[in-house]
């Protein structure tokens, strides 16, 4: 979508002496988040990066990010090369870097996908419709991430942390969207895995110094499920499993309305107290 915030943000030019395994990009400023840009939208970029090579067959599977230093505002490169290749898949090696330094790493899987047997054996839970569900005003926060996203919640939200009391659970239940609205297509997708906070804030009604160390994505929608989706919001449902020893993980699965499993993520968190 030309114009649009999160393409600006997730923009790369093309390096004339190094086309496709070098790719120059820079820091948003409207998707700032607390320190550094968001984690879902570096997500997007290390996509993008892949996806804009002239190599690259099929679409995107999986891709696996670790955090290994802090972004700085500015001019960043994006590295890729393609590891190994078979007549269906693809196994792309990622690096942003920044000053000479390695920020991120990152591995991901393409894959031409093919007509087979298909079921779900999880199910997306029973919910309002986004329509009934009020939106989230968003202009109140101070992260500027937050508000490029329409935030519908249902449960565990932006909303319940102003309550600033510990939670039973870390469960999040919540319609988002791109704001302004836009289509739905992969690097999006990505970006909308990360739109949960930190579990930890909802357990202990307060937000403490947390940060992604890794972050793991599978995609199960194809192009055109993708297509039938949209710029309508989508469920994400995000919840932790284990906290110890200063890390936890957090687990989500992002839905389309009728039931279609788009995405499912996980990622490692660490935390300091």
């Amino acid at each position: 979508m030309a114009g649009h915030p999160f393409d600006e943000a997730i923009r790369l030019e093309a390096d004339t002496a190094r086309p496709g395994a070098v790719w120059h990009g820079a820091t948003h400023e409207a998707y700032w988040n607390m320190v550094g840009p968001f984690g879902g939208t570096t997500a997007a970029v290390v996509l993008q990066g892949v996806w804009g090579h002239p190599e690259r067959n099929g679409t995107p599977i999986s891709l696996t990010l670790t955090y290994a230093a802090p972004f700085q505002e500015g001019a960043f490169e994006v590295h890729t090369q393609l590891v190994s290749a078979t007549r269906s898949t693809q196994h792309w090696s990622v690096q942003c870097v920044q000053q000479g330094k390695a920020i991120v790493n990152a591995i991901a899987l393409f894959a031409v996908r093919r007509e087979t047997w298909a079921a779900v054996e999880t199910c997306m839970p029973v919910v309002p419709p986004a329509a009934q569900i009020a939106v989230l005003d968003a202009t109140r926060t101070r992260v500027a991430w937050v508000q490029r996203y329409e935030f519908r919640p249902l449960r565990g939200g932006f909303d319940r942390m102003a309550d600033l009391e510990p939670q039973a659970d870390s469960i999040t239940e919540q319609w988002v969207r791109d704001q302004p609205a836009r289509a739905l297509d992969y690097p999006a997708l990505a970006s909308l895995c990360d739109v949960f906070f930190p579990r930890l804030y909802l357990r202990r009604g307060k937000v403490i110094p947390a940060g992604t160390v890794s972050l793991n994505i599978y995609f199960h929608a194809d192009e055109p499920a993708l297509a039938a989706t949209g710029s309508e919001p989508v469920l994400g449902v995000a919840r932790a499993g284990n906290f110890a020893g200063g890390f936890f993980d957090q687990f989500a699965q992002i839905w389309r309305a009728d039931g279609v499993l788009l995405a499912s993520t996980q990622q490692m968190v660490w935390y300091k107290a």
